[in-house]
């Protein structure tokens, strides 16, 4: 990354983030008529705060997340005099505390949705399909292919980005019998000094050399922008939102049973490569900036509904915990005791995890 001012993107990114997550918070909060007496961005010490009837809106200096906070979150039913406060958050029955528990979630699915729309809608960025070197005793270089060329097909399936004919020859060998070392691809070219397309078939390979590819050529040329239909763009960003969600908990699966080694970003790490990402704003467009936040927002969802203390995913298994003993509830202090632990940890773990990020991002700099 050339200019360093791109990691401030950081700041209006995470403040997405966690606005909307804290508003969901916010809005089943008060139409479960709980008291909201703080609605936070950042953790204190407090920048600013002004109160508007009985909630202090409030600018926080430490930029890592945000809170609602209520009333009997921690289990007390009554308040500080020890009077029953039926506005609490624990006053309330167990279905409307996991309904507000759930709402951070929730809207962090719905902002995934929606930014992945606007992003179809403003268009996808790729590189044209151009071949712009063909590697010495490759498949390509022995069909007859030329540097120039301009992938449009294959197999008869039209492309429209180089990443388009890069997964089309790897489906084509991955769908190859067992055994079979090449696999004979279609290629519908265009040639600079013909005035019709011509077909070149390669025959592909399945182990390629070292830095050769499957065909041997390399692709370039001016970035295109695919754009979509205004009516297509809502299902595109729906169905990409609940194919990123497989993914993910395919990644989560295959670090649990060892198959994937974990790779974990603090919030530096996030920010570093928020940076990055907005840095190709220039060239892609807001593309890149877009898909990442909504990357950044179902990891969010997904962190919170883990069932740790402190997080919502712990105080919804207390929720369920109370459910499952027919109502009764554990001791207040306890809860909040636990809850204090988890925070401890987390916080702990988001230090151990920025100091590698750090260690990591400096071993990258050149001194």
């Amino acid at each position: 990354m050339s200019n360093g001012w791109y990691l401030l993107a950081a700041i209006p990114v995470f403040g997405i983030l966690i606005l909307v997550h804290e508003f969901g918070h916010f809005l089943v909060a008060k139409w479960s008529d709980i008291r909201v007496e703080e609605f936070g961005i950042g953790f204190p010490p407090r920048l600013i705060g002004v109160k508007v009837g009985e909630t202090v809106y409030s600018l926080n200096l430490i930029p890592l997340g945000g809170f609602v906070r209520m009333p009997g979150e921690n289990g007390e039913l009554t308040d500080e005099l020890g009077r029953p406060d039926p506005r609490s958050f624990a006053a309330k029955p167990a279905w409307r505390r996991a309904l507000v528990l759930i709402a951070g979630v929730a809207m962090n699915l719905v902002l995934a949705i929606i930014l992945f729309m606007v992003a179809y809608g403003v268009g996808q960025p790729g590189i044209a399909p151009d071949i712009t070197q063909v590697m010495p005793h490759s498949p390509a270089a022995t069909a007859g292919l030329q540097k120039g060329d301009q992938i449009i097909a294959v197999d008869g399936h039209p492309v429209f980005f180089f990443t388009d004919v890069q997964n089309d020859v790897a489906q084509q060998l991955a769908s190859a019998p067992p055994g079979v070392n090449s696999v004979p691809i279609i290629l519908t070219l265009r040639r600079p000094g013909l005035a019709h397309p011509i077909s070149i078939v390669v025959q592909a390979r399945e182990h390629p050399p070292a830095d050769q590819g499957a065909i041997g050529i390399v692709g370039g040329g001016k970035i295109l922008y695919q754009h979509y239909p205004l009516w297509e763009a809502p299902w595109l960003g729906f169905t990409h939102t609940f194919a990123m969600l497989g993914m993910f908990f395919n990644v989560i699966g295959g670090m649990v049973t060892g198959v994937t080694h974990p790779q974990i970003a603090g919030p530096v790490g996030i920010v570093h490569i928020t940076g990055e990402t907005a840095a190709q704003v220039p060239t892609f467009g807001w593309w890149p900036i877009l898909n990442l936040t909504a990357i950044l927002s179902l990891n969010l969802a997904i962190i919170n509904l883990i069932p740790f203390p402190a997080l919502d995913g712990g105080r919804l298994a207390l929720v369920g915990l109370e459910v499952v003993r027919h109502g009764r509830r554990l001791d207040p202090r306890r809860e909040g005791l636990i809850h204090l632990v988890g925070m401890a940890v987390l916080i702990s773990l988001i230090v151990i995890v920025s100091w590698n990020d750090i260690m990591n991002w400096l071993s990258q700099k050149p001194f």
